[in-house]
């Protein structure tokens, strides 16, 4: 009963996460990514605040939400 109740709070914590990703991608021209955390399940992470994401977050990433701003005017 206890993994059950995990699951679902990490599930929660998933879609919480995925929720802030699309929210951000749609006023951003980088991608969003959804990483993987011991200690807080999982996060929503902007690509803009690294030149390239270091390879231990890189490794962790388990979604991608695809920036919607254009600059092609």
């Amino acid at each position: 009963m206890a993994s059950i109740a995990q699951h679902n709070s990490n599930s929660d914590r998933y879609f919480a996460a995925l929720a802030v990703a699309e929210r951000r991608a749609l006023h951003s021209f980088f991608d969003q990514h959804i990483v993987a955390d011991r200690e807080l399940g999982y996060f929503a992470l902007d690509e803009g605040d690294y030149n390239a994401l270091p390879a231990h977050l890189a490794a962790r990433v388990v979604h991608t939400v695809q920036g919607a701003m254009s600059d092609e005017f």
